[in-house]
Protein backbone atom coordinates (compact mmCIF):
# COMPACT_ATOMS: atom_id res chain seq x y z
CA UNK A 1 0.00 0.00 0.00
CA UNK A 2 1.46 3.17 -0.91
CA UNK A 3 2.29 5.81 1.79
CA UNK A 4 1.14 9.41 1.97
CA UNK A 5 4.45 10.74 1.12
CA UNK A 6 5.02 8.67 -1.92
CA UNK A 7 1.78 9.86 -3.23
CA UNK A 8 1.86 13.43 -2.41
CA UNK A 9 5.52 13.51 -4.35
CA UNK A 10 3.89 11.58 -7.40
CA UNK A 11 1.18 14.55 -7.51
CA UNK A 12 3.56 17.56 -6.78
CA UNK A 13 5.87 15.08 -9.83
CA UNK A 14 2.59 15.29 -12.66
CA UNK A 15 1.98 19.65 -11.43
CA UNK A 16 5.74 20.17 -12.10
CA UNK A 17 5.36 18.25 -15.44
CA UNK A 18 2.22 19.63 -16.39
CA UNK A 19 3.56 23.26 -15.83
CA UNK A 20 7.03 22.39 -17.89
CA UNK A 21 4.72 20.99 -20.92
CA UNK A 22 2.10 23.98 -21.02
CA UNK A 23 4.95 26.35 -20.90
CA UNK A 24 6.95 25.00 -23.28
CA UNK A 25 4.18 24.75 -25.49
CA UNK A 26 3.27 28.70 -25.20
CA UNK A 27 6.52 29.54 -25.45
CA UNK A 28 6.90 27.52 -28.65
CA UNK A 29 3.62 28.90 -29.98
CA UNK A 30 5.02 32.39 -29.38
CA UNK A 31 7.67 31.76 -31.64
CA UNK A 32 6.03 29.56 -33.94
CA UNK A 33 3.50 32.89 -34.41
CA UNK A 34 6.38 35.19 -34.75
CA UNK A 35 8.01 33.25 -37.57
CA UNK A 36 4.84 32.92 -39.04
CA UNK A 37 4.18 37.03 -38.61
CA UNK A 38 7.53 37.43 -40.29
CA UNK A 39 7.45 34.92 -43.25
CA UNK A 40 4.97 36.69 -45.43
CA UNK A 41 7.31 39.31 -46.06
CA UNK A 42 10.84 37.84 -45.48
CA UNK A 43 9.92 35.34 -48.49
CA UNK A 44 10.00 38.30 -50.81
CA UNK A 45 12.93 40.64 -49.10
CA UNK A 46 15.21 36.86 -48.69
CA UNK A 47 14.51 34.70 -51.44
CA UNK A 48 14.52 37.06 -54.77
CA UNK A 49 15.32 34.97 -57.77
CA UNK A 50 12.75 34.82 -59.93
CA UNK A 51 10.31 37.37 -58.78
CA UNK A 52 9.73 41.09 -60.07
CA UNK A 53 13.48 43.15 -59.12
CA UNK A 54 13.81 46.71 -59.41
CA UNK A 55 14.07 50.26 -57.53
CA UNK A 56 10.88 52.24 -56.16
CA UNK A 57 11.74 56.36 -55.90
CA UNK A 58 9.24 57.41 -52.51
CA UNK A 59 7.43 60.18 -54.44
CA UNK A 60 4.82 60.82 -51.04
CA UNK A 61 3.37 58.98 -48.09
CA UNK A 62 0.13 59.03 -46.49
CA UNK A 63 -2.39 56.80 -44.51
CA UNK A 64 0.36 54.68 -43.13
CA UNK A 65 2.05 53.85 -46.94
CA UNK A 66 4.65 55.51 -49.33
CA UNK A 67 3.94 55.66 -53.18
CA UNK A 68 6.51 56.06 -55.74
CA UNK A 69 7.16 54.61 -59.53
CA UNK A 70 8.86 50.95 -60.24
CA UNK A 71 11.72 50.81 -62.52
CA UNK A 72 12.56 47.27 -63.36
CA UNK A 73 16.10 45.40 -62.90
CA UNK A 74 14.81 42.34 -63.37
CA UNK A 75 14.22 40.30 -67.03
CA UNK A 76 10.62 39.87 -67.21
CA UNK A 77 9.58 42.71 -64.87
CA UNK A 78 7.67 45.56 -66.20
CA UNK A 79 7.66 49.30 -65.45
CA UNK A 80 4.70 50.85 -63.11
CA UNK A 81 3.75 54.19 -62.47
CA UNK A 82 2.62 53.55 -58.87
CA UNK A 83 3.57 51.00 -56.45
CA UNK A 84 3.18 50.93 -52.84
CA UNK A 85 5.22 50.21 -49.58
CA UNK A 86 4.72 50.69 -45.49
CA UNK A 87 5.61 53.92 -44.31
CA UNK A 88 8.08 52.76 -41.74
CA UNK A 89 10.12 51.00 -44.10
CA UNK A 90 10.24 54.03 -46.80
CA UNK A 91 12.71 56.69 -44.93
CA UNK A 92 12.77 59.71 -47.09
CA UNK A 93 10.93 61.46 -49.85
CA UNK A 94 12.98 60.89 -52.77
CA UNK A 95 15.05 57.98 -51.83
CA UNK A 96 15.66 54.79 -54.34
CA UNK A 97 14.84 51.67 -52.93
CA UNK A 98 15.38 48.19 -53.99
CA UNK A 99 12.87 46.38 -53.69
CA UNK A 100 10.92 43.22 -55.07
CA UNK A 101 6.75 43.45 -56.08
CA UNK A 102 4.34 40.94 -54.41
CA UNK A 103 3.01 38.24 -56.35
CA UNK A 104 -0.23 39.80 -58.35
CA UNK A 105 0.15 43.08 -56.89
CA UNK A 106 1.35 46.34 -56.68
CA UNK A 107 2.51 46.11 -53.47
CA UNK A 108 6.79 45.86 -53.33
CA UNK A 109 8.67 44.41 -50.33
CA UNK A 110 12.49 46.17 -49.68
CA UNK A 111 15.38 44.25 -50.13
CA UNK A 112 18.84 44.23 -49.07
CA UNK A 113 19.88 44.00 -45.50
CA UNK A 114 17.22 46.45 -44.60
CA UNK A 115 14.87 44.73 -45.83
CA UNK A 116 15.57 41.37 -44.45
CA UNK A 117 15.90 42.67 -41.02
CA UNK A 118 12.34 44.63 -41.07
CA UNK A 119 10.70 41.27 -42.47
CA UNK A 120 12.20 39.51 -39.51
CA UNK A 121 10.60 42.26 -36.52
CA UNK A 122 7.57 40.25 -35.63
CA UNK A 123 10.25 37.16 -34.85
CA UNK A 124 12.13 39.47 -32.43
CA UNK A 125 9.23 40.77 -30.63
CA UNK A 126 8.45 37.21 -30.09
CA UNK A 127 11.78 35.65 -28.63
CA UNK A 128 11.31 38.97 -26.06
CA UNK A 129 7.39 38.09 -25.20
CA UNK A 130 8.41 33.78 -25.17
CA UNK A 131 11.65 35.02 -23.25
CA UNK A 132 9.62 36.30 -19.95
CA UNK A 133 7.63 32.98 -20.45
CA UNK A 134 10.39 30.71 -20.59
CA UNK A 135 12.03 32.53 -17.88
CA UNK A 136 9.33 32.30 -15.53
CA UNK A 137 7.45 29.43 -16.27
CA UNK A 138 10.33 26.95 -17.09
CA UNK A 139 12.69 28.55 -15.50
CA UNK A 140 15.91 28.46 -17.74
CA UNK A 141 17.20 31.79 -17.14
CA UNK A 142 20.35 31.42 -19.32
CA UNK A 143 18.45 30.33 -22.44
CA UNK A 144 15.94 33.25 -21.86
CA UNK A 145 18.74 35.56 -21.87
CA UNK A 146 20.18 34.73 -25.07
CA UNK A 147 16.94 34.85 -26.27
CA UNK A 148 15.87 38.35 -25.30
CA UNK A 149 19.55 39.36 -25.98
CA UNK A 150 18.81 37.70 -30.11
CA UNK A 151 15.40 39.86 -29.94
CA UNK A 152 17.03 43.17 -28.84
CA UNK A 153 20.07 42.48 -31.24
CA UNK A 154 17.32 42.00 -33.99
CA UNK A 155 15.54 45.02 -32.85
CA UNK A 156 18.86 46.79 -32.83
CA UNK A 157 20.05 46.04 -35.87
CA UNK A 158 16.66 46.83 -37.80
CA UNK A 159 16.91 50.49 -36.27
CA UNK A 160 20.39 50.93 -37.35
CA UNK A 161 19.84 49.46 -40.71
CA UNK A 162 16.61 51.63 -41.70
CA UNK A 163 18.05 54.62 -40.68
Amino acid sequence: MPSAVSSSQGAVAVVRFGRLAAMGAVAALILVAGVWGSWDTAQYAMLTKGREQGTMTVAGCSGGVCSGPYVPSSEGSTARKRVVIGDSVAVRRGEVLAVVVKSGSDEVVRTGPAGVLYAWLPLAGSLLLASVVVAGGLRMTRTAWVMAGSGVALLTATFFALQ
